[in-house]
């Protein structure tokens, strides 16, 4: 009797290389993230502090934050959950994002301390030359 060999295994779909195990690009991810100016006005508060936060997410630091958002928005994005799910996910991605935010504004703040006091500074060193 001949031997028969197996039926090839059918072609796979191809899959973006941004898409493979579910990895996005991070930029794609931040894009999504609304980038505001911080407001000046408002009291700076901790890292950690966040009255409407839920205190998991309040708790994150920015890369832990910024990580679990990837992960959401690649599970949005492959719509294969349920619509309660969905929302679930996409009420955690957006006090995610909020958490990034905050991140961010805080080194905003701080930068544009630091940048203050180096000009301060120097601002200084060139009264007292000129007093010299």
């Amino acid at each position: 009797m001949p031997r028969t060999l197996p039926d090839p295994p059918l072609p796979r779909k191809a899959i973006p290389p941004d898409r493979r195990n579910g990895r996005h690009p991070v930029g794609r991810v931040l894009l999504t993230v609304p980038v505001t100016e911080p407001n000046t006005d408002a009291p700076t508060a901790p890292p950690g502090a966040s009255s409407d936060l839920p205190a998991d997410v309040s708790g994150l630091t920015y890369e832990q934050a910024r990580d679990e958002l990837v992960q959401v928005v690649a599970r949005l994005e492959a719509g294969s959950e349920p619509l309660e799910a969905s929302l679930a996910l996409w009420e955690r991605g957006e006090a995610l994002a909020a958490r990034c935010q905050q991140w961010l504004d805080g080194a905003r703040q701080r930068l544009a301390a630091a940048q203050a006091g180096a000009t301060a500074a120097s601002d200084d060193a060139e009264t007292d030359e000129d007093d010299a």
